[in-house]
């Protein structure tokens, strides 16, 4: 079962991919197989020796899957063979299907069966897998308790036979592959001390895959080496799944005191111990592979068979690149085949937490910024003018400020470069066949008789262009829906808006006394305290509304040019939900003084039941448009990331 594994150093192959995914296909297969077409040990079907032994089989699958233990036990008196008898297609005993159904008690009963007749706990299936295989994947430990106890050849034990230990090393695997910890933490306590380098590597692998680093740290404890070690698959270390996993690790190698005691209570402590633990695990990789490799072989293990440091960019692990950086500063100037820095690819990719860290360089960041350039004068001006991937743009509310979004990431980049990068022009790849200083050559040139006409490239209508005018060419179609979406909102917010002018207007005229005579007016006015609430609160209801009408109007009468979207359309937005919001609340508390003026003091039940209910109309719109309001608030009136004040890196 132990695969081969790479080492830079010992020339050692792993197969973890591989042979992870056949396993798990195996293991999958046999947990769903369905017993049925019950056969003997011989594979041969049972209905040649009986309709007895097929009813005998069926019993006795039946009570092992529902864990009757009385009705197998009546079999097992009538015939002993029936103990480790194979029952099913897939050659499984009564031990294998009792362990996969969960049934505790029943396995703890058949195993003592097992040991008073001699019997082998480890007896395989068809598929190979044994009784502990199943009990790992079904992650209930006192099974497993039942059937590590009672074998003597158990690791651990001083007549131990290593040949032995690939029965426990193969449902360790299972359990750390199908996220079943508690069993995973008991197996691994067990084996850990005799797993060989190669099943250490495949388990540490695994565990990272599965977020189980209290175990992966305690592999490298044993075996650090294993830090630069490659999958035979894909040449990928453990520093390089790290990389790819950017919620896994936490910002710290220690748990505060406050989440050590108040997370303690409730799930996010164990997220948070895991992500501390990751960090540990990052540190301690990272510490082996810079103390012993040469810098030429550190530099080549950083970017084979991909840049680990560009791949956490790229997908904003940001903690990742700081343990990186910390123990290695040269780490920032490493490029890839483009000349791009993780700076280049965290602006490509949109990814403010890496690109913020640029501000903790000092003047080496002019230097990154200004003296990457690809062969065809591509600058990190130009790949911010590209638009961003759907996925990164779906984390912004609406296409309107998605535009923002965007136009904000241009300006942020526009204020580190020099003025000729914000002049430079794409250039064309030179064709192999066409000498410097020849003439551009056109789709349909001749040459040889034959024309050289190439086809078109989906990035051929970049070249030759400004980072400016790329940004204007690639945002066209976000910036026509985002006039679109803000549009069909003012105006849906427009409308609301005046209709409730129309309301609080009327109403000021229309509640009880306000058609009355002067003197009846003043009289109510004065001895009653819900005409004034509902006064004060209509008039500001009218003013918010009209206040509000105006805001959307002026955004529906807007040029929609690109900087519009910048501040003026996003905050114009803002300010028209929050004065429709408030001449909501203000016409939701007038209406409900209304009710207070026209019942007597005695009856004020219904006033209140009316005044409890009438808040649902503000409390909605707060709901449904709070995510709204809180990306115009952090797009429009803060940077990209609090990081930059903060000095993490040195």
């Amino acid at each position: 079962m132990a695969s081969s594994v790479q080492s830079t150093s010992d020339g050692h192959n792993s197969s973890f991919s591989s042979s992870t995914r056949s396993h798990t296909t195996d293991t999958t297969s046999a947990t769903q197989s369905t017993f049925v077409n019950i056969n003997d040990e011989q594979g041969t079907t049972m209905e040649n020796k009986g309709n007895n032994n097929i009813k005998k089989a069926i019993e006795l699958y039946q009570a092992a899957l529902k864990g009757d233990w009385e009705a197998a036990k009546g079999i097992f008196k009538e015939d002993s063979s029936w103990i480790t008898k194979k029952i099913t297609i897939k050659k499984n005993t009564a031990l294998h299907v009792a362990a996969a159904a969960k049934r505790i008690g029943f396995v703890e009963e058949l195993v003592k069966l097992y040991c008073s007749n001699n019997h082998d706990l480890f007896i395989k299936n068809g598929e190979g897998h044994t009784a502990l295989f199943y009990a790992a994947i079904s992650g209930v430990v006192r099974i497993a308790e039942a059937i590590v106890k009672n074998d003597d050849q158990r690791p651990g034990n001083s007549d131990v036979n290593y040949a032995h230990l690939i029965e426990y090393y193969v449902p360790l695997l299972t359990a750390v592959i199908y996220k079943r910890k508690e069993m995973a933490s008991y197996l691994f306590s067990l084996s850990k001390e005799v797993l060989q380098p190669e099943q250490q590597f495949q388990l540490l692998l695994a565990t990272i895959d599965s977020d189980y680093y209290d175990i992966a740290l305690d592999i490298l404890k044993v075996k650090s080496g294993l830090a630069k070690w490659r999958e035979k698959e894909n040449g990928d270390t453990a520093l390089h799944l790290l990389a790819r996993k950017p919620y896994a690790i936490g910002s710290s190698n220690q748990l505060s005191c406050l989440k050590k005691y108040i997370s303690r209570f409730n799930r996010v402590y164990k997220t948070a111990l895991m992500q501390t633990l990751a960090h540990q695990v990052v540190e301690c990789l990272c510490k082996f592979v810079v103390e012993n490799l040469p810098e030429p072989e550190l530099r080549k293990f950083i970017t084979t068979p991909s840049s680990l440091l560009h791949d956490a960019a790229r997908v904003g692990n940001v903690e990742f690149l700081i343990i990186l950086i910390r123990s290695y500063p040269d780490f920032i100037w490493i490029a890839d085949k483009d000349s791009k820095t993780i700076f280049h690819v965290a602006v490509e990719y949109r990814q403010e937490n890496v690109f913020s860290l640029i501000h903790e360089i000092g003047g080496v960041k002019d230097f990154i910024v200004n003296g990457f350039n690809q062969k065809n004068d591509c600058n990190i001006l130009h790949l911010v003018g590209m638009l961003a991937s759907p996925y990164r743009l779906s984390k912004v509310s609406g296409t309107a400020l998605q535009m923002q979004y965007e136009f904000r990431w241009f300006k942020e980049v526009e204020e580190m470069v020099t003025p000729s990068h914000c002049k430079m022009k794409i250039k064309r790849d030179q064709p192999k066949d066409q000498k410097p200083g020849d003439q551009p050559r056109r789709k349909d040139d001749v040459i040889d008789g034959r024309t050289t006409r190439e086809p078109v490239r989906k990035d051929d209508d970049i070249y030759g262009l400004t980072p400016r005018e790329l940004f204007s060419k690639k945002h066209e179609d976000l910036r026509e829906k985002g006039e679109e979406w803000i549009r069909k909102t003012a105006n849906s917010c427009m409308l609301v808006a005046t209709l409730i002018t129309t309301m609080v207007f009327a109403a000021s005229f229309t509640v009880r006394g306000g058609n009355g005579d002067y003197e009846d007016v003043i009289s109510i006015l004065q001895t009653n305290v819900a005409f004034k609430v509902f006064i004060v609160f209509d008039v500001a209801a009218l003013v918010m509304s009209t206040t509000s009408a105006l805001i959307f109007l002026s955004i529906l009468t807007s040029r929609y040019a690109e900087k519009d979207f910048f501040i003026c359309l996003p905050i114009k937005l803002f300010f028209g939900l929050v004065t429709l919001f408030l001449c909501i609340a203000c016409m939701a508390v007038a209406f409900s003084a209304t009710f207070f003026i026209a019942y007597d003091k005695t009856k004020m039940t219904i006033p209140w039941i009316i005044a409890a209910v009438i808040i649902l109309p503000p409390i909605c719109f707060v709901g449904f448009h709070l995510e709204l309001a809180r990306d115009i608030l952090h797009l429009s009136c803060f940077r990209f990331s609090p990081r930059k004040h903060k000095k993490r890196l040195f």
